[in-house]
Parts: C-alpha cells; sequence; structure tokens
C-alpha cells in the first residue's frame, strides 16, 4: 500500500471528532476496520485489544476506497458524495461546513441579500442622490431599496419640497419622482449666462440705471467717510490725555476752593457685564458722565436746558454711593489720586472686606486662577490712564512668599523673573513716586522673616517705590495685618500721619477687626451663598441695572419730554449709529469722544481754546494738593532688645490663650462625659471619648512645661536671656502633634457619627458649643488649634531669629528650632492635602452615577467644568457656515490621568432659586490618547472646542470664553504631564 494520507485541518475544532453523535448505536460499532461486528462488547474488546493491528487495516481500508474515487468519472464521484452526505449527522455534516468554507471562502457576495432591510437602508443612507440613481440600476432588488420613501423624504424636506399630496399605500417611489422633479425644474444658469444677464465681478451689468449708478457712488462716499472718522478716532486716542482731566474753563480757578462732596456712581460703560464697578471717588465712569454731559452742554448751548440738566444731575447723585456710617476722614477733593487696592477671590470672606473699602479707594477683586497678563489689562481697564496715590495687595500668603496667582507666586527667587518684572514695572508706573507719598503695601507678614525682608528690598529695589508689610507680631488667621507694620527705613516718611496701620487707609477699622478675626468662619457660609445663589445674583444684579438706567432715563431725565435741536438731534443719530459699528467696551466713552469731535468740526473756531483747556486742566490736576489722610506707622523701638522682648512677650501671651482653649476642651466637654459615665448615664462610651479627647490631653502637658519654662525666662528677661532652647525642647516632642494629627482626622469622624446616632451627644453639643467658656467655638474647632498653633510658632520665631543677632547665643537655638517647625508645617500641609484629595475623590465617585473606581493609583481631580455637548446636522458644512444643536449638558471631571465626561441635569428647587446638578457617567478618555483643538467664533457657535479620543468626539460650549481658555490651558498641561510620565 501507499504512503497513508492524514488531512486534519486546523481550523475544525477536534471536539466535533468526539460528538455525542458517534456514540454506538446498536448493531453498529465505532471506526471499523474491516467488517462491523454484531455484537458491542466484542467489538470494544477487539478494538482495546488489538489497537495496532486496528489502525494498521482502517488506514489500509481508506487508501483502497480512496484508490478507486480516483479512478471513477465525475458523475460516480458526487453520486459517492452525495450517498455518503446524506448518511452523516449534523455534527458530521458542520464539520464538511466548516472545511468547505476554509477551503473555499466566500469573498463577493450582495451584502443586500445577507443584511437585514434595515441596515441595508441604513447604508444607503449615507449615498447622495447621484449615487441613490446608479444604485438603482444594478438589479430590481437595489432599485427597490434604492428607491425607498425612507431615503428620499428628508432630502426633499431639508431643500422644503413637500408633496403636493399624500401617498397611496402601495405606491412606490413617489418621493424620489418629486426629487427627481424639482431638481429638473430648478433656474440654474450657466456661469456664462449668469454673467451674461447680471454681469462680472469687474463688469458692470449693462442693465443698470442711472439712479443706481448714482446709489452705488453715494455708498462709496459714506464708506470712506466712515473710515476717515474712524482713523481720526484711532488718533484720538492715541494722543488723548488721561480720562478725567479735562474741566472747564470757568472750574479752573475755584478749583482748590469748591469742596465736592465724596460721590461713587454706577459705571455705565461697564452695565452689560455681569460685575459691580469698583467703588473709588474718583471713579473713570463719573467722569465719562460729567464729560458727556459737558459735551451735551457745550452744543445744545441755545436750549433752555439748565433746569434739565439740573434734574439729570440730581438723578445721577441717587444712584451715587454713600457710607452707611460716617468715617472720620477728610473730604476728598475729585483731583486728588486715589488708592488702588488688588483683592484675590481666594481670599476668604473677601466680600465682607469689599462692603468696608473706604471712600476715594479703587478695588479690583481679580480671578486667582488667571494669568499676569490678564490681572494687569485688568488694572488698566479700571485705573483708566489716572496715577494712584499707594498700590494695596491682599492675597494668599506667608512670611516667606505671596501666592499672588494660581501659577505664579512672588517670592525672592522668582521676583526677577522676566514675567514678575515686567509686570510689577508696569503695575508700579501707575503709583505716585515716592517723593509724593507712593508705596506699595502688602497685606502679607513679609517683615516677620528674613526672606520676606530680603523679599521686600528687592521690590522697592524693582519698582522704586517703598513697601510696607506687617511684622507679624500678632496670632490668628489674619490678625497679623492689625499688628504693626515694617519700621521707618523701609517705609516713606508721610506729611498727613494717620494713627493705625496702613491697612486702615483701605478698609474700615472695625469691619478690618472682625474679617481678621472670623474670616474662617464667614468663608463657610459665604461658600454656601456662592455655590446656590451665584447664577442666580448675577441674574438679578443684571436685571436690577437695566431697571435702574430705565428709571434714570424715563422718570428721572424724562427722554420723552426733552426738546433738541435739529443739530444734536442728528449728532446724536450720527453717534449712536457709529457706536452700533463699533464693538466698543466703553459706549459712554465713545459716544463723548464723539460728540466732542463732532462740535469741534462744527465750531472750528473753539479747537485752540479747548486745548488750552485740557492742557490746563491737567495741570491743575497734577499740581492739586493731596488731601486724603494716609495713615502713617506709630514710632517703632529700634534696638533689638525691645524687638525681642516683644516678640518673646506675644509668645508667651499667645501661649496662654492657647493653653487656655485646649484646657475648655477638657473642662468643658471631657470632664462631662467622663462623670456621665461614671454616673450609669453614659452619654458617650469610654472608647469614643478616648479617640476625641485624649490627644488634646497629651499635647496640654507638653504646652503646659511649654508655658511654665517661657515664663520663667520672661520674668528675668534681658539682654542676654535665652529662649531657643525652651523652643528646641518643645520641638524634641512634637511626636505628640503627630499622633494628635494622625488621629485628628478619625476623631471628626466619630464626632459626627456619635452626633447623628446618639440624640443624647447632640443635646450635649449644643448646651457646650459657642459659649464663654469654649471662646464662642465649637469641639471641632477647639480641635483645630494645634494645627493653628504650629503657624504661628513659625511666624513667631521667625521673627525672633530675624531680631537675633547671629552673635547672639539664643541665635543657634532659635534657628534651630525655626527649620524643624518649618519641615513640620511642611508635613501638616502634606497630611491636609492628602485628606482633602481623598474626600474630594470621595465625593467625586458619590456624585456620579454608575461611575467606575476613581480610587486607583495616584490619581488626583484637578478641576471640574459645566459644559454644554453640541451636534452638527451636516458635518460636511464648512466650519464657518456649520449650526450645532444643544444636545444636553455635561460635566467635565478632570483627573491627572483622565477625563470623565457625565451628563449633567440641573434640577430646581421649588418656591427657590437655589438648584442641585446631578451627573450620570457618560465617557471616560485616558489623556494620553485626548486630543483637543478649539472652533473658531462665529455667529452660529460661541466658546466650543472639540474633543477627540480614540474611537468618538465631541463638541463642547461653555458659558465664557474665559471658562473655555483656563479650562483648555489646565487639559493642555495635565495632557503634556500625562504624557512625560507615560513615557
Amino acid at each position: 500500500m501507499g504512503t497513508s494520507l492524514k488531512s486534519t485541518p486546523h481550523s475544525v475544532k477536534r471536539w466535533q471528532l468526539s460528538g455525542t453523535d458517534y456514540e454506538a448505536r446498536s448493531l453498529q460499532t465505532r471506526f471499523s476496520a474491516w467488517t462491523p461486528l454484531n455484537n458491542k462488547q466484542s467489538n470494544l474488546q477487539f478494538v482495546g485489544v488489538l489497537s495496532p493491528i486496528y489502525s494498521q487495516l482502517f488506514e489500509e481500508r481508506i487508501n483502497l476506497v480512496l484508490h478507486w474515487f480516483d479512478l471513477w468519472t465525475d458523475r460516480q464521484r458526487k453520486h459517492m458524495l452525495h450517498s455518503l452526505l446524506t448518511r452523516c449527522t449534523k455534527s458530521q455534516l458542520k464539520y464538511c461546513r466548516d472545511l468547505l468554507i476554509e477551503t473555499l471562502p466566500v469573498t463577493q457576495v450582495d451584502f443586500t441579500a445577507v443584511l437585514p432591510r434595515f441596515l441595508s437602508l441604513y447604508v444607503m443612507s449615507f449615498l447622495s442622490p447621484r449615487d441613490l440613481c446608479s444604485a438603482a440600476q444594478v438589479s430590481w432588488h437595489w432599485r427597490i431599496l434604492a428607491e425607498q420613501d425612507c431615503l428620499w423624504a428628508g432630502r426633499c424636506i431639508r431643500r422644503g419640497w413637500f408633496l403636493p399630496y399624500a401617498p397611496g399605500e402601495r405606491e412606490f417611489g413617489a418621493w424620489k419622482n418629486h426629487y427627481v422633479s424639482c431638481v429638473s425644474t430648478l433656474d440654474r444658469l450657466t456661469p456664462r449666462e449668469a454673467a451674461e444677464r447680471y454681469g462680472t465681478l469687474n463688469q458692470q451689468s449693462t442693465g443698470m440705471t442711472e439712479e443706481e449708478e448714482e446709489r452705488r457712488k453715494e455708498r462709496r462716499i459714506r464708506q470712506m467717510i466712515r473710515e476717515k472718522l474712524q482713523e481720526e478716532k484711532r488718533t484720538f486716542l492715541r494722543t488723548k490725555k488721561a480720562w478725567g482731566s479735562y474741566t472747564k474753563p470757568g472750574e479752573a480757578s475755584c478749583r482748590h476752593t469748591r469742596t465736592t462732596t465724596p460721590i461713587s456712581g454706577i459705571t455705565f460703560s461697564s452695565w452689560p457685564s455681569l460685575s459691580w464697578p469698583p467703588r473709588t471717588v474718583t471713579s473713570p465712569s463719573l467722569c465719562q458722565s460729567m464729560t458727556a454731559a459737558q459735551s451735551l452742554e457745550r452744543v445744545h448751548t441755545t436750549q433752555p436746558s439748565s433746569e434739565r440738566l439740573n434734574k439729570a444731575r440730581g438723578a445721577l447723585s441717587s444712584f451715587t454711593y454713600r457710607p452707611a456710617t460716617p468715617h472720620t476722614v477728610s473730604p476728598i477733593h475729585r483731583s486728588s489720586p486715589p488708592l488702588l487696592l488688588l483683592v484675590s477671590n481666594r481670599i476668604p470672606a473677601y466680600e465682607l472686606v469689599l462692603s468696608g473699602v473706604k471712600e476715594g479707594v479703587i478695588v479690583v477683586l481679580y480671578d486667582h486662577r488667571g494669568k499676569l497678563s490678564a490681572l494687569l489689562t485688568q488694572v488698566e481697564r479700571v485705573v483708566s490712564g489716572q496715577r494712584v496715590q499707594r498700590l494695596g495687595l491682599l492675597a494668599p500668603g506667608g512670611t516667606e512668599e505671596i501666592h499672588l496667582l494660581h501659577s505664579s507666586s512672588l517670592s525672592k527667587k522668582t521676583l526677577l523673573t522676566p514675567d514678575q518684572r515686567e509686570f510689577w514695572e508696569k503695575l508700579c508706573g501707575w503709583v505716585a513716586p515716592s517723593e509724593d507719598g507712593g508705596g506699595i503695601d502688602i497685606f502679607s507678614p513679609l517683615a516677620a522673616s528674613a526672606s520676606g525682608v530680603a523679599l521686600i528690598q528687592s521690590l522697592s529695589t524693582l519698582t522704586g517705590l517703598k513697601v510696607w508689610a506687617p511684622t507679624g507680631l500678632a496670632t490668628g488667621s489674619f490678625q497679623n495685618i492689625l499688628s504693626e507694620w515694617s519700621d521707618s527705613s523701609l517705609c516713606v516718611e508721610l506729611s498727613n500721619q494717620q494713627p493705625g496701620t496702613p491697612a486702615h487707609q483701605y478698609v474700615c477699622e472695625s469691619l478690618l477687626q472682625v474679617w481678621c478675626r472670623q474670616a474662617e468662619w464667614v468663608e463657610e457660609a459665604l461658600g454656601e451663598l456662592r455655590d446656590f445663589l451665584g447664577p442666580h445674583l448675577q441674574q438679578v444684579s443684571l436685571e436690577a441695572r437695566g431697571r435702574a438706567l430705565g428709571q434714570f432715563l424715563w422718570e428721572e431725565v424724562c427722554l420723552e419730554d426733552l426738546c433738541v435741536s435739529k443739530d444734536l438731534s442728528m449728532a446724536l443719530t450720527e453717534g449712536l449709529t457709529a457706536l452700533t459699528r463699533e464693538e466698543e467696551a466703553r459706549p459712554l466713552e465713545f459716544l463723548a469722544i464723539f460728540l466732542t469731535r463732532w462740535s469741534e468740526q462744527k465750531e472750528g473756531e473753539e479747537s485752540s481754546g479747548e486745548k488750552k483747556w485740557r492742557n490746563k486742566g491737567a495741570d491743575d490736576v497734577s499740581s492739586a494738593p493731596h488731601s486724603s489722610q494716609i495713615c502713617l506707622l506709630p514710632e517703632r523701638p529700634q534696638t533689638a532688645l525691645d524687638w525681642r522682648g516683644a516678640a518673646a512677650r506675644e509668645l508667651h501671651h499667645s501661649e496662654c490663650l492657647y493653653l487656655s482653649r485646649l484646657h475648655a476642651v477638657l473642662k468643658v466637654y471631657q470632664e462631662p462625659l467622663t462623670a456621665s459615665l461614671n454616673s450609669n448615664r453614659a452619654i458617650l462610651s469610654y472608647a469614643d471619648i478616648h479617640i476625641v479627647l485624649s490627644p488634646v490631653t497629651q499635647i496640654l502637658e507638653l504646652n503646659r512645661v511649654f508655658q511654665v519654662d517661657l515664663q520663667a525666662r520672661l520674668q528675668q528677661w534681658g539682654a542676654e536671656q535665652c529662649v531657643g532652647d525652651v523652643c528646641v525642647k518643645l520641638c524634641s516632642n512634637l511626636r505628640v502633634y503627630t499622633n494628635y494629627f494622625n488621629n485628628y482626622t478619625t476623631a471628626l469622624c466619630t464626632i459626627d457619627k456619635c452626633r447623628e446616632t446618639k440624640p443624647a451627644f447632640r443635646a450635649f453639643l449644643k448646651r457646650a458649643d459657642r459659649t464663654l467658656a469654649t471662646h464662642m467655638l465649637s469641639l471641632q474647632e477647639l480641635l483645630l488649634c494645634p494645627m493653628w498653633r504650629i503657624q504661628e510658632y513659625v511666624t513667631l520665631l521667625q521673627a525672633l531669629t530675624l531680631h537675633t543677632h547671629p552673635t547672639h547665643p539664643d541665635h543657634t537655638h532659635l534657628s534651630s528650632a525655626l527649620n524643624t517647625l518649618q519641615r513640620y508645617r511642611g508635613f501638616i500641609h502634606k497630611l491636609k492635602r492628602n485628606t482633602e484629595r481623598d474626600k474630594l475623590m470621595e465625593e467625586t465617585q458619590q456624585m456620579i452615577r454608575g461611575c467606575p473606581n476613581l480610587s486607583e493609583g495616584n490619581r488626583q481631580l484637578i478641576m471640574t467644568q459645566d459644559a454644554a455637548l453640541l451636534r452638527s446636522p451636516d458635518e460636511h458644512i464648512p466650519d464657518s457656515l456649520r449650526t450645532y444643536e444643544h444636545v444636553s449638558d455635561v460635566g467635565m471631571f478632570l483627573f491627572n490621568d483622565a477625563l470623565v465626561l457625565t451628563q449633567r441635569r440641573v434640577q430646581h428647587t421649588p418656591f427657590s432659586p437655589a438648584h442641585r446638578s446631578t451627573h450620570t457617567f457618560l465617557a471616560s478618555v485616558a489623556l494620553t490618547s485626548l486630543t483637543f483643538r478649539e472652533i473658531t467664533h462665529t455667529r452660529y457657535v460661541c466658546h466650543a472646542f472639540v474633543l477627540e479620543g480614540p474611537c468618538r468626539s465631541w463638541v463642547c460650549a461653555t458659558e465664557r470664553g474665559e471658562e473655555r481658555e483656563h479650562f483648555l490651558s489646565v487639559l493642555s498641561s495635565a495632557i503634556q504631564t500625562a504624557l512625560r510620565g507615560y513615557q
């Protein structure tokens, strides 16, 4: 016999060869080698005993049958195959089918015959009308599919072609025939026919009449006039003097003798925005309104409008700000330079500070997330070219640096960077020089450390102005502002002295003291108000300003009764027309300038007098006496002995206050709870009392020893007295504080759990919290005192080290203790950040419904952003003409490794303006595979961008352009960081 043929295709599964259909039936055997045996048991024994012989005989018989198969004709072979297939079981037929598919794969097949009917129609819906007509010529089946009404009805309706009748139930291809008839009857002209009828771009139409030609010439002349006016306006704006320096010639002589009431008007130029104008005595908006009134009065001199203007000015005074309580400040003339105060929105309870700003102070509330260039532009817009007397800065910071912006900190190392250097040089260009009383007031205790003093000196050298800062000899969150400020060597001697600190020049003293002491607690309440009432207050603010302006114009000014001359009416009409064509941020200023230019062209003889009047007004402003009273620091002791003693006494005084608060925890809380436990009327269990209050006892014992040692040194105070060794002794036992901070989160959770589950403990806290015995603090706030105390230790030791000479025997111990406490403060801040990060991740996990686990690895939440999800009906339209529809609201949660998109639903509370948002998980994309691009601003879409992932993309849009720029900048930084980490 020849070589045996073995055909075992790999695609056929081996389990098919041993299927259940191969089980021996009655009177049959498994793979008999020759003839089947009638006895099943004998056949099995034969196969088991003679398996080698069985295999050989089976191969020989297979070769014999294959040899016969090769000798048969095609008809005989087909008959043989048919006979074999009819005898096979289902599993054997499946095996043959798989073998045939592998040998002869299907390469070409009509998809309409394989796919369901709705899928075939869906594929054909992407074809153009021309392609559908071509597909209808393939076959009858394709024609039936290609002429379905569902494919043609949408194409007709989008073009406004509707059937004039209702198609019958069995009518076929009605919409296609209607589409073909509409296309064939379109009035379409070839380029040559259109040129013959309408003319080309370079050749006028032969059918243009003489009247139409005159109209075209008139339009060209008007366009040339508008361009000339725009060029003159740009030239005037570049060469104009500081706004508000223009006065009437008659007023120049009586400027110093007339005293005006300090007022601050509503900034009509910023009325469309969502923020109230700065409260300032010399407000640019007031100057604009007065200049506009003066321009109107110059133009309309022949009309008896003095009575009407007096009525309008009286109405304007009703909208000005007047303080609720009189302050002891002298009247400020309109020509006196104001003060400029920069306030960061990261300052706790900054609304309270803004409510107490004094008259004559321009306030700039800036976004902490912005850039230095944006802050500089905001200041430039508010200052409007005028010079300020002093510059105040209220931003988060410590004794060594100031967190001016989220991405820009001011310190000795970063001051000389190009961005910081350019920012401070331009900003201080609007501040009066030191000879005229100009300077910078920084509301951070920079004068309490050597690094801070070096920063003050470097900033003073860079700007050419004297810099003031608190010395930090006061404890509390912001109470160092109320302490003494830097000495006379770092500040300028002012002629008009006033008791108090420089901070009192900007904010009322009583309100500033309240804010410094209670900023942390007020921030909690204001945070809730911002979240719930922020959007509502913005809308109410816009509506209130619109109503106020309407009341002023119609009820006070009575515009419907004003009788104006024909020339003035023409000037106002042209000015308002020009205003509608220009995108001006200051419409009132633009209108005033336009009317001034118009009057100058109308009365050319007054142009020279106007120029002299402006120059004289500017000289009067620069030569006017400075009438605002600026506080001068009281005389400070100059010797190091006095400063060291003051710092040491403040350390002892604050330590006594700190111990009294810790003692209140034991006296008010621990002793009553332990007594109730011993009397079998337990409010809390022994384990809960131990978790919450036991660490406080250990800290109290440690600090009592420190207070006794410090008091002993102060009783024998002298020039060579040392307190550094006492501080080093305290720093050697900081493990007590470490145990406390590690247990702090557990203690707070225990308090919250017991307060919710145990009514007796809830009633006990209601009686004990915020009483005189607890210094008006709650239990949770008292437990936070150790963290505040560590920061106070750092500030006071920095002041002690600064005023201790390096040769002093106490300098080494003070430096060692200060370094230890600074490292420990960093450990506390890191622990706080980790706790806040974990809490934020937990809240985010609970906020998003159906979201996978977010707490994986070192994942951190960077920011969240609300946006609108858009969709374009047709992607083939160019971007400049593409329209979008608002699909839903989305929330974007940006992590350091992924971006999570959620579907946001806003639910409003009945009978209240509050609302809350719910989020449902939509998608998540890894930052390493995410790209984005901005969508150009068009008339159809604003502030939009595209997020492109590996599988799909999303078109989103924010409410404001600033939100989009900030989110995309943070997203770009996160993507770059993720890519570097991935590489």
